[in-house]
């Protein structure tokens, strides 16, 4: 009986620590005003969540059962794929111009994925691509 309340109790901290931070997530996702705001609570606090509720499952698992691991690759999915996908929220705000303004870029052709004009009298500055 005392055997089984160590890992019910790391269990139970998981999933609530789980339950908090996706919480937190779904709020921030619907209060925060602007893409670039909004897209941190799902990537952040969402994947701990999620992590968290993982980690509370494979503890289950070792526990209570023969174990298993296909968590991992679950989680390792998720934290893979989270990052990029605010990458993508990111430059789609920038493009559509509908957050802050971006800052001054540098003096080369390209900042990120818009196109600056090239500065005309420079003897060093490159031609911009032509687009078809």
């Amino acid at each position: 009986m005392t055997g089984t309340v160590i890992p019910e109790i790391l269990i139970a901290v998981c999933l609530l620590l789980g339950a908090l931070f996706m919480l937190v997530g779904s709020f921030g996702l619907l209060k925060l005003d602007s893409p670039m705001k909004r897209m941190h609570a799902p990537t952040k606090a969402s994947t701990l969540g999620v992590g968290a509720l993982l980690l509370a499952s494979m503890l289950h698992s070792f526990a209570f059962d023969d174990g298993s691991l296909h968590e991992i690759l679950i989680m390792a999915f998720l934290f893979v794929t989270a990052p990029i996908s605010a990458n993508f929220i990111a430059k789609v705000a920038i493009h559509r111009g509908r957050d802050m303004p971006t800052p001054e870029p540098p003096k080369d052709q390209t900042w990120s994925t818009l196109d600056v004009p090239a500065e005309t009298g420079s003897p060093d500055a490159p031609e911009a691509p032509v687009r078809g």
